[in-house]
């Protein structure tokens, strides 16, 4: 199977030194972008690469080279900051704050129409962002949702300043019409100029997507699209979102006027009038932008958060109040100057005539000409390929882990399915390798809470039917595992440690503490202090000569082995104090024939010492104490009272 490093040879090169490339995660046009971590700083950045064959030419260079330098001159919260631009021998590059997320345009293709307190939310850290950009005089020239990254932990940022130009050089060539055609300004189709209203206009076409689904203008040429731009006004989202309120409807009006003149004039200024919205609707964007971003630092000194503001920074006097638009003194003033747009159109569809050759030529066969990305999830990697290779694009296999998707089975694309791209493009196939194989390490000796969040950590199922049993281990610890193939098979045995596979399921044995020791207790006792632990007991005698009568000896052990379990049954061995035993008769006999014969019964004979002197012929025993016939212990001392004989 290919791997990744064969289908893009830059991945796990380290780029200047610096840079080690981890994996690509977009491609676009002019550069493929990159996650990469920063050698020196250890971090995670974007690195975005030139491609190879636009390297050796100036105009895109310079393109290149001034995304690095407009983006560098903003600071805001809201615009993707760029760290550092380089040449590594052929590769030109730009580093970038990495933002794992989606963009507008997934959530678009995902979510379709967003609601209303989504769009304002978005449409203010947009504007926000802008603001900033047209402030410094900047014009960004090609927003579209593919450029407004919405980061997992809530940031949104505008990024690729890619065609960005000071807004006193806003002339733009045919070559330089680069700007996605759904979201082109008229003048740029018109006039090819573009200023700070520009971008307005292509926030307008996007704030209209966000409320309908789609987009105002669709044909099936790029021509009947930008005609369309040139000549028709945007309808109001309401007539196909009855949801959308009027304030809303209004600021799409007025941000998509034919004429830049009577679109707001600037970002802030369009900001302006969506904060009064807000506050007229009551809805507050999340997370909170400002015309002024007023940042707090933590103990590190990084910016940690933007504190939300409803003043306008004023020049002269400082901090005021935002004031509302005057928004029926906005329609009459469009209303009046739409009488004089009917010269001006004859003229727009002359000046169209002429540029429809190459305008169609850049979108038809040339560089603008993109195809979308087909489906092939399902498909074995030859069929994808095939399918790919059908539409002008070259596959390129690489293996995924899944657990939804079988072994050797498409799962996704690379760029992903219904994105354009130019033919002869590189599009990576994710074929399925199963689940992912995971080491398990000791489980034993977590808590029951620890190993559950580390199993799922690791992508593997806990069941809900966890064993209990009593162990020298305390409450609540794991104290063996077993787990279990997803496709079935012999439980493997986990406890210290295991190789499995994600998706497969985990079977913990958890410990309830110990059993309380009953060794010396009464029954009663004993069985009440096993009964609170759900134990129940019965109970057999034997004598003892330690353990006093009716106290319990030990416990025996648990039928068929192993650790005890609420509801096992556990034999008590009860003592019947020692057991005893009958003095023999040995009146008559001997010293030592009486002796031996006390010593044969479990007894210990004793007598007077001076009989000991004697020849045992010569000594008779005439009794005991205790008596012939009592009842002794095994051990107990006997005495012989003994009499001599000639």
């Amino acid at each position: 199977m290919t791997t990744n490093q064969q289908a893009d040879a830059l991945i796990g090169r380290l780029v200047d030194g610096r840079y080690r490339v981890r994996a690509r995660i977009a491609r676009g046009g002019m550069a493929t972008v990159y996650v990469a971590t920063d050698l020196r700083l250890e971090r995670r950045i974007a690195l975005k690469v030139m491609h190879g064959h636009l390297s050796d030419d100036a105009v895109f260079q310079s393109r290149f080279i001034q995304e690095a330098r407009a983006a560098a001159r903003l600071a805001d919260p809201h615009v993707v900051n760029v760290f550092d631009q380089g040449q590594d021998g052929e590769l030109a590059y730009l580093v970038m704050e990495y933002l794992p997320g989606i963009t507008l345009r997934e959530l678009l293709r995902e979510q379709k129409r967003l609601t209303v307190p989504q769009t304002i939310s978005i449409m203010d850290a947009i504007l926000s962002g802008l603001a900033a950009a047209h402030k410094a005089g900047i014009v960004h020239r090609d927003v579209k949702p593919e450029n407004v990254l919405l980061a997992e932990d809530g940031r949104i940022k505008i990024g690729d300043f890619g065609l960005a130009r000071a807004t006193t050089a806003n002339t733009a060539t045919g070559q330089q019409l680069l700007g996605t055609i759904a979201y082109l300004a008229p003048e740029l189709v018109t006039r090819g100029t573009a200023d700070a209203r520009s971008d307005i206009y292509a926030l307008g076409i996007m704030l209209y997507e966000m409320l309908v689904g789609e987009q105002p203008y669709k044909g099936e040429q790029p021509m009947q699209i930008a005609f369309q731009h040139a000549t028709e006004s945007v309808p109001r989202p309401s007539v196909r979102n009855p949801g959308v309120p009027e304030q809303l409807d209004e600021l799409v009006l007025w941000s998509t006027e034919k004429s830049p003149d009577e679109r707001p004039d600037d970002a802030q200024q369009m900001l302006d009038r969506l904060r009064e919205i807000e506050r007229q609707l009551g809805i507050s964007p999340a997370p909170a932008a400002t015309t002024a971003p007023m940042r707090t630092q933590s103990d590190s000194g990084d910016l940690t958060k933007v504190m939300p503001s409803t003043m306008v920074l004023d020049p002269v006097t400082g901090p005021v109040a935002a004031q509302p638009m005057d928004n029926a003194t906005l329609l009459r003033r469009r209303t009046s100057k739409r009488r004089a747009r009917g010269a001006f159109l004859l003229a727009l569809v002359m000046l169209l005539a002429v540029l429809a050759g190459g305008v169609g030529w850049w979108f038809g066969s040339g560089p603008g000409s993109l195809v979308a990305v087909p489906s092939v999830a399902g498909m074995t990697y030859d069929e994808a390929a095939a399918a790919l290779k059908d539409e002008g694009f070259v596959a390129v296999q690489a293996g995924e882990s899944s657990v939804d998707v079988d072994p050797d089975v498409a799962i996704r694309t690379e760029p992903a399915e219904g994105d354009r791209l130019d033919k002869g493009t590189e599009v990576t196939v994710f074929i399925s390798t199963g689940p992912a194989p995971r080491t398990v390490e000791t489980l034993n000796g977590k808590t029951v809470d620890e190993a559950r969040d580390y199993l799922a950590g690791l992508g593997i199922n806990v069941s809900d039917d966890v064993l209990k049993l009593y162990s020298n281990a305390d409450n609540d610890i794991v104290i063996n595992a077993t787990i279990t193939p997803r496709g079935g098979g012999d439980a493997v045995a986990c406890g210290e440690g295991c190789e499995v596979f994600e998706d497969d399921t985990a079977n913990l044995v958890v410990s309830l503490g110990g059993l309380p020791d009953v060794t010396g207790m009464t029954v009663n006792e004993a069985s009440n202090a096993l009964g609170e632990k759900q134990i129940t007991t019965n109970t057999v005698e034997e004598y003892s000569n330690d353990v006093e009568q009716g106290r319990v000896i030990r416990t025996g052990e648990r039928d068929g082995g192993g650790n005890w379990r609420p509801g096992d049954t556990m034999t008590l061995v009860v003592s019947l104090g020692p057991q005893l035993f009958e003095v023999p008769e040995v009146s008559g006999m001997t010293r030592d024939e009486a002796a031996q014969a006390l010593r044969d019964a479990g007894f210990e004979p004793t007598w007077n010492g001076f009989w000991s002197a004697l020849a045992d012929s010569n000594t008779e025993v005439t009794g005991t104490d205790p008596a012939a016939g009592s009842m002794r212990r095994s051990g107990a001392e006997v005495y012989m009272q003994i009499r001599g004989v000639l």
